[in-house]
């Protein structure tokens, strides 16, 4: 099989393309031939060595796919030869297939093509977990997103809006902003020209209920002074670098700051989480829920797809289709 290879944590263009032996089969598993691969921003900080986990290398990337069952053992029943499912495979998904365990692989709706089958997870499942396990959401109420037309913003506009709150969407690019319109949001903020702590008090006549934010960086402290008295600001990443949020500003006005981790969750709950997979995805099958149709590259050019996402140069989501020539 092909797959992309890390051999030595720091750089993206440590990342290479290599063929290898096609893994065993083993009892209680699947073959699955790869159709497409989410790439998300997370992927480029683990291979520059810069994110808070660090695998151990040689390091394959690529944690969510959809792929067609081309084998499966003889003791597994659940599903068949011919069968398009999603697999959150954890690594090794820049490859054109994987060996899954049976339990781990899921029928994808037809309402999916094979990039928003693989693009979904990680986007959806941190806005989920942020918002029913996390914070405290009432119908009604007002949220800022930043970074809203990426792909962890744009699921926190598309779920927000679908569970009754009135969202504002704030984003570097007019393209950027009109897809996050299209996902529901009332309102966008153009956050190079604009005030933002100024125009979303204006736009939730004294401040929001909510603050939404995976971007982090020099917007963090207005946008927490942007919220109203007893809001809730959810730290979710820090593309645009850590922020020092002022603690006076949290105390006396009875704002909350909360963290938004999922994927450290993930280890330690695994069922839960599986159960939050699945209500996803029924959220989705009922049309609910409107994962964005991704910007694909082929493989060969996943270093470029890493670094126009790093760029903030791509609305929405990423796949990687397994092309290597």
């Amino acid at each position: 099989m092909k797959t992309m290879l890390v051999n030595e944590l720091g750089s993206l263009d440590a990342l290479e393309v290599v063929e290898t032996e096609s893994p065993p089969l083993l009892e209680g598993h699947v073959r699955l031939r790869i159709l497409a691969c989410g790439l998300n921003y997370v992927d480029s900080l683990m291979i520059e060595g810069k994110y808070q986990i660090k695998p151990p290398v040689p390091y394959r990337p690529g944690s969510e796919v959809v792929g067609v069952v081309v084998e499966v053992a003889a003791d597994v029943s659940s599903v068949g030869i011919g069968d398009r499912v999603f697999a959150p495979v954890g690594i090794g998904g820049f490859s054109d297939e994987a060996v899954v365990h049976a339990t781990r692989v899921l029928p994808i709706p037809a309402v999916l093509s094979d990039g928003q089958g693989a693009t979904f997870m990680q986007s959806y499942l941190t806005a989920w977990f942020a918002f029913h396990k996390r914070a405290h959401v009432r119908e009604g109420s007002t949220m800022l997103v930043l970074g809203a037309g990426g792909g962890v913003g744009l699921a926190a506009v598309d779920l927000g809006v679908s569970m009754g709150m009135k969202v504002i969407a704030a984003a570097s690019s007019e393209e950027k902003r009109e897809l996050a319109l299209r996902h529901g949001a009332f309102a966008a903020i153009d956050v190079l020209t604009e005030d933002v702590k100024a125009r979303t008090r204006e736009l939730c006549g004294g401040g929001v209920d909510m603050v939404y934010d995976p971007v982090g960086g020099d917007l963090a402290e207005s946008c927490l002074r942007a919220l109203a008295p007893g809001g809730q600001y959810l730290v979710v990443g820090f593309v645009g670098g850590i922020p020092r949020l002022p603690a006076n500003h949290i105390l006396l006005t009875n704002r909350t700051v909360v963290g938004v981790d999922w994927g450290a969750w993930v280890g330690k709950n695994q069922k839960e989480n599986t159960e939050m997979l699945l209500a996803v995805l029924a959220e989705i099958t009922a049309g609910k829920l409107h994962p964005v149709e991704p910007v694909t590259y082929p493989m060969s050019q996943a270093v470029q797809a890493m670094r126009d996402l790093q760029n903030r140069k791509i609305a929405g989501k990423v796949a990687l289709i397994p092309q290597f020539d």
